[in-house]
């Protein structure tokens, strides 16, 4: 029996179109007949997709969505000249989505690839699929586009092969958000130059090398997290390997997209990230921007493979050098606060060890309380002031100190500094 709530919930145009896509691009990744019975598993890396979208459905809602397009494309096949008023609402603009959906066949089953669903059971739950003329598989000359498989969605990370070009702390801060996820070490491989940094990676399992090449070549999805002037070297170095099953995210301060994508292969998917440090504890905030040919797929199987990192949004290549200064040397700045906080109680005779411990403490609190209230950081400050109080006086010495002064003005002067790294 059909929620009756889920019914009343009203579908925009660019919606329903957005979901159609999303199914679309799910039976070509799979490998999916487009009569197949659609498995909960589908639907719900469709829910994923649509919350990165901003669109926030239950897995119920697409479910039932997906029920009354069928039904109404069923019910064009059968009676193609019905009156456009009695069909449904802005089925001119998903009629051909929906053709291109039902009546697929995906090559690759032809070349023995198995289906993930659920059954191989023609959809015909409104017992009118059988009475359909079914396109015969198509021809088994597409071996090429295995590859295009190899871009998986979120509820895939497992299968992905992930590289990692460079082995420093913001390498390995991802590789570990990642490696908590659905990923396997055994389909992890990070490059260096030298051996320094690459114990540790393989104490997690990973597979490390001294070859660029080697990773591109056998990776899906490539983490370029070198320093800012060996991007273009590398990428130059890579180029030749990198194909259109690639995505090539870039995590170096201050290099531009223009820059990646001009150094890659015509229309290579590039995607520019910058972390910030605490991924190491799972705990970072990171930030990503699409390059030109990156889809907003790509964007979600990022997200959805760096949730484990900390708090991961997507934003305009602009505001990539703004995070750079807020959050990525951010953490140094809220480092120095923090220093700062225990020589001051060392300062009025408290051990060193313990003045430390209590100020790393208070950071941490402070911080999780300001994430997880949602409140203003002023209304919580103010909650923390009594009148003629400890905490007034302290903040009025802060103030005197110009500590809100220099700290916006660190933010900007980082900032600025990443953006003059983007035009060297």
């Amino acid at each position: 029996m059909d929620d009756p709530g889920i019914k009343k919930q009203n579908w925009d145009v660019k919606e329903t179109e957005l979901f159609l896509e999303i199914l679309k691009d799910l039976d070509m990744k799979k490998c999916l007949d487009g009569r197949k019975v659609r498995n909960n598993k589908l639907f719900k890396v469709a829910h994923r997709r649509m919350t990165a979208a901003g669109y926030h459905r239950t897995v119920d809602q697409l479910k039932f969505r997906w029920k009354l397009l069928k039904s109404a494309y069923y019910k064009c096949k059968r009676e193609p000249n019905l009156p456009a008023t009695t069909k449904i609402q802005g089925w001119w603009r998903y009629e051909k989505t929906m053709i291109a959906i039902m009546e697929s066949r995906h090559p690759l089953l032809g070349a023995g690839v198995n289906s993930v669903r659920n059954d191989e059971v023609p959809e015909d739950s409104d017992g009118e699929a059988s009475m359909l003329h079914w396109p015969q598989p198509c021809p088994d000359n597409t071996a090429q586009n295995l590859g295009l498989i190899i871009k998986m969605d979120p509820e895939m990370d497992s299968q992905l092969k992930i590289g990692f070009i460079g082995a420093g702390n913001m390498a390995f801060g991802i590789a570990k958000g990642i490696l908590s996820g659905n990923a396997l070490p055994a389909n992890i491989k990070v490059s260096a130059p030298s051996s320094r940094n690459l114990g540790r990676f393989q104490e997690l399992g990973v597979a490390v090398t001294h070859s660029n090449e080697e990773v591109v070549s056998g990776s899906d999805l490539v983490f370029v997290a070198v320093k800012p002037h060996l991007v273009a070297p590398v990428l130059t170095e890579i180029s030749e390997h990198v194909t259109e099953r690639h995505i090539i995210v870039s995590v170096a301060a201050g290099v531009t997209l223009a820059t990646v994508e001009e150094l890659l292969p015509e229309n290579s998917v590039a995607i520019r990230l910058m972390p910030n440090l605490p991924c190491l504890v799972q705990e970072g905030a990171l930030l990503f921007a699409r390059g030109s040919h990156a889809k907003q797929e790509d964007g979600a199987l990022l997200r959805s493979l760096l949730h484990r990192c900390g708090l991961v949004e997507e934003g305009p290549e602009a505001w990539i050098d703004i995070h750079t200064g807020l959050s990525g040397s951010g953490v140094a700045f809220v480092y120095l606060f923090a220093e700062a906080l225990a020589e001051g109680a060392v300062k009025m005779g408290m051990p060193s060890a313990l003045a430390h411990s209590i100020a790393s403490q208070t950071v941490l609190g402070a911080g999780k309380l300001l994430r997880e209230s949602g409140k203003h950081p002023a209304q919580l400050r103010s909650e923390v002031c009594t009148p003629g109080g400890t905490t007034i006086y302290g903040l009025h010495t802060l103030e005197q100190g110009g500590l809100r002064a220099a700290t916006m003005s660190a933010v900007e002067s980082a900032t600025e500094r990443a953006r003059e790294l983007g035009r060297k």
